[in-house]
C-alpha cells in the first residue's frame, strides 16, 4: 500500500524529502468511547493550528460504521485530521484517526494497521495504540484518557506511565460518561487530571518543554508479544500462555484458555487465540454471557415442554389416556422449571464496576439516613 500524502490529500504519495518527526520528539496518544467524540472535539478546537506535536486517536466505534471523525475534526481546526495508513510515514502537526475495524499501532517513525484480535471487545481498542507508543516511544509519550465506559485504556496508561511517559484523564466530573478516565485515575498515578478545556494549554506547553532522551526505557519481551498479538501474529505462537498465569476463566468471546496477567497492582487477561480484557470488562462479559445462556436453557425447556403436550395430545387421539397424562405431567414439570429460569433471568444483573460503585454509594446513603 503507498502511503497517503497529507500535505497534498489529492497526490496519493507521501513526500519522503518532507521533514518528518525526529527522535527527540513527543507524541500524543488519545482514547475515548462514549461521550468520547465531543471531548476530541473540544481538545482539538482549542489546539493552536501550528500544534506540531503528531496526535493519534482511537475512538471505539461499530466495524461498519463510517469513519466521520476527520471531517469533523478538520471544520474545528487547521491541524489537518485524516484516517491513519498501513506503513504511512509520521508527520508533524498531523492528526491521525484509527479507521474503523482496525487497531491503530505506532512503530518508530511509521504506522501500522492492523485487524488483530480484539481487546476490551473493540478493534481499534485504545491499549494497543497505547502499549505500542509506550514501547517504541518511551518518555516522548503523552497518553489521554477521555470519556467511556468501563475501562479500555488503563493498561496502556499504565504502560506509558511506567515508560517515563505522560499520565493525562479528563476530570471524570466533566466527562459525559465518566468511568474510563475514573477507572485510569484509580490504577495510574495520573500526571494531570483535569476537564477537557485545560488540556489544550497544558499539551502546548508539555510539547515544547524538552525530553531527555532516554534509549533505555521499558521495552520488556511481553509488551513485545502483546503488541505482535495486535499487529495479527498468531497469539499462540507469539507466547500468548506464556506472559501470564493460567486462569479458571475462559474467553468470552472464543471459549479460549485465559491468562492472568499482572502490571504492578493491575490485572487482566488474554486468552491463547489473542483476545485480552480487562477485570471490569471481562465481570461485564460474563455477567452478560449468563443471561444469554440462561434464556438458551429456558428456550430447550420450552422446545421440549411442547414436544411432550404435542406427544400427549396424539396418545389421547389413539387412546393411550394413561399414557397422555404422564406426557402431560411431564409438560407441565418442565414449564414449572421454566417459570423457575424466566424469574432468574428477570432478577439477573450484568455486573460492572461502576454499577458495584453506584450500589455501595446507594447504601452508604442509606446508612447514613
Amino acid at each position: 500500500m503507498t502511503p497517503y500524502d497529507n500535505n497534498n490529500p489529492g497526490s496519493g504519495y507521501i513526500d519522503n524529502s518532507a521533514r518528518h518527526l525526529i527522535e527527540h520528539d513527543r507524541i500524543i496518544v488519545i482514547g475515548a468511547s462514549a461521550g468520547g467524540l465531543d471531548a476530541i472535539k473540544k481538545l482539538v478546537e482549542r489546539l493552536p493550528p501550528d500544534f506540531r506535536t503528531p496526535i493519534f486517536i482511537v475512538w471505539h466505534m461499530a466495524p461498519g460504521m463510517r469513519g466521520i471523525v476527520p471531517d469533523i475534526l478538520n471544520k474545528l481546526n487547521a491541524i489537518y485530521a485524516a484516517h491513519a495508513l498501513d506503513n504511512e510515514v509520521i508527520k508533524p502537526n498531523r492528526i491521525y484517526i484509527a479507521p474503523p475495524d482496525h487497531h491503530l499501532l505506532l512503530e518508530e517513525g511509521i504506522i501500522r494497521l492492523s485487524r488483530g484480535p480484539k481487546e476490551n471487545h473493540f478493534r481499534p481498542a485504545v491499549d494497543p495504540l497505547f502499549r505500542s507508543a509506550a514501547y517504541n516511544y518511551g518518555n516522548r509519550v503523552i497518553g489521554i484518557v477521555l470519556s467511556g465506559r468501563l475501562d479500555d485504556g488503563t493498561a496502556g496508561l499504565w504502560r506509558i506511565k511506567h515508560s517515563g511517559g505522560i499520565a493525562i484523564v479528563q476530570d471524570p466530573d466533566d466527562a459525559e460518561v465518566p468511568s474510563m478516565p475514573a477507572n485510569a485515575a484509580r490504577e495510574v498515578a495520573v500526571d494531570y487530571c483535569i476537564p477537557v478545556k485545560d488540556m489544550a494549554a497544558v499539551l502546548t506547553q508539555l510539547s515544547t518543554t524538552a525530553v531527555p532522551l532516554n534509549r533505555e526505557h521499558m521495552k520488556d519481551e511481553k509488551t513485545k508479544i502483546e503488541i505482535g498479538i495486535a499487529a495479527g501474529d498468531s497469539a499462540y505462537d507469539r507466547g500468548s500462555l506464556k506472559i501470564g498465569e493460567l486462569s479458571p476463566y475462559t474467553c468470552p468471546e472464543c471459549q479460549g484458555v485465559l491468562s492472568k496477567i499482572t502490571d504492578g497492582d493491575l490485572t487482566r487477561y488474554r486468552c491463547h487465540t489473542g483476545h485480552a480484557y480487562s477485570v471490569d470488562t471481562l465481570l461485564a462479559s460474563i455477567t452478560e454471557k449468563i443471561e444469554g445462556s440462561l434464556y438458551n436453557a429456558m428456550a430447550a425447556i420450552e422446545e421440549s415442554m411442547m414436544l411432550l403436550n404435542h406427544i400427549g395430545d396424539h396418545l389421547s387421539e389413539v387412546n393411550h389416556p394413561q399414557l397422555a397424562a404422564l406426557y402431560f405431567k411431564k409438560a407441565k414439570d418442565a414449564e414449572l422449571r421454566a417459570d423457575l429460569l424466566r424469574d432468574t433471568v428477570m432478577g439477573h444483573e450484568q455486573l460492572s464496576n461502576d454499577r458495584l460503585l453506584e450500589e455501595l454509594y446507594k447504601l452508604k446513603n442509606a446508612a447514613k439516613e
